[in-house]
């Protein structure tokens, strides 16, 4: 065989299929990549409204319950807030979106993240306050007592008795030891808040900054099946993990700009990303598109994207919470656009 005449032959047989393969991936931006596969199909008609209720209002959290009995909802009542309203912001659901009851009203002025502890109790963060409510993490029984209260009712600050506009909470299966995310934009803070089970203060880390282990509006926190806390730490764009002491482990960014984390016990991490796309002037990664990224919390690998109804919008008009179901379907808690999304496997 003549090396020579068959050579050329080769590398133009290597440069079609090299072609084929580049124009087949789409280059990622700022790590992020917009061509994962999309295997979900869209609800958004799951869930009965209260009696007299014609719409949604800004739906902030949706939190399944892990024994897969209920699902619960949390949003501000009418529009965008709470405050002086009577509608109760806690929405009980059975799997079929039957609603079973309603309550907290007239305890929130802004209410934000929230978890289902191992035990079936609701935490809700409200992320803001006037004189009277606010600024407070609410546990709450699954029949809607109230439990226990993190910060002072309606008195944002610093230190370890008052939070000032806290975003999210995670408990630790294991103790019961409670983690906050505290403050939400033009909040004082920037910080995770570590308490004891019986709500004692134990320390916090964090202030506001870029460096590694330093937090820029933590708007959500997770935990995987190691404890490892995942914070969103959303104006830096990228997910900071750390160990229960607050040490700094890693930190990713291929998840997009985080406001919402959900880890399941098999540690698929799924990332509600509401605010990518054109930069309003809050930091936003340009050229990304808005949706639900999904993963491994083991590795950090992503495969799966489940694109948002309006993926380059200029305003934040993606999902901000994220939740899923002991059958795997993801719900979507749409702020802006007042709405809550249901996405089932195809």
């Amino acid at each position: 065989m003549n090396l020579i005449k068959v050579l050329p032959t080769v590398l133009v047989v290597m440069a079609f299929a090299l072609t084929a393969v580049a124009q087949s991936i789409e280059p990622a931006v700022h790590g992020v990549r917009n061509d994962l596969p999309r295997p979900y199909v869209t609800q958004r008609n799951w869930g009965e409204l209260p009696e007299g209720t014609g719409a949604w209002a800004a739906v902030t959290a949706v939190e399944p319950s892990p024994n897969g009995q209920f699902i619960y909802v949390i949003h501000r009542c009418f529009e965008n807030s709470c405050e002086n309203r009577p509608e109760p912001p806690i929405l009980k659901y059975d799997y079929e979106g039957n609603l079973q009851m309603a309550f907290g009203a007239g305890l929130f002025i802004f209410p934000h993240g929230a978890t289902v502890d191992h035990e079936g109790n609701l935490w809700v963060a409200d992320a803001r306050g006037n004189e009277e409510i606010g600024h407070q993490v609410i546990k709450f029984s699954p029949e809607g007592e109230i439990l226990m209260t993190l910060g002072e009712s309606g008195r944002g600050g610093s230190g370890p008795n008052l939070l000032h506009s806290p975003n999210d909470v995670v408990i630790d299966p294991n103790d019961g030891d409670i983690f906050v995310t505290d403050s939400h934009r033009g909040g004082l803070n920037n910080r995770v808040v570590h308490y004891s089970a019986s709500g004692d203060y134990i320390k916090e880390w964090g202030s506001k900054g870029s460096a590694q282990g330093l937090i820029s509006e933590p708007h959500t926190i997770a935990m995987d099946s190691r404890g490892r806390l995942f914070v969103g730490d959303r104006e830096n764009n990228r997910i900071q993990l750390f160990t229960q002491e607050g040490e700094f482990i890693d930190e990713w960014r291929q998840f997009g700009r985080p406001s919402g984390i959900f880890i399941t016990p098999d540690d698929r991490i799924y990332v509600a990303d509401s605010e990518s796309g054109p930069d309003t002037g809050a930091k936003e990664l340009m050229g990304i598109m808005k949706g639900i990224r999904i993963g491994s919390a083991i590795d950090g690998s992503v495969d799966v994207f489940i694109e948002d109804m309006e993926p380059l919008r200029d305003d934040h008009s993606g999902a901000e919470g994220v939740g899923v179901d002991h059958e795997g379907n993801v719900y979507g808690a749409v702020v802006r656009r007042r709405m809550l999304e249901r996405h089932v496997l195809n």
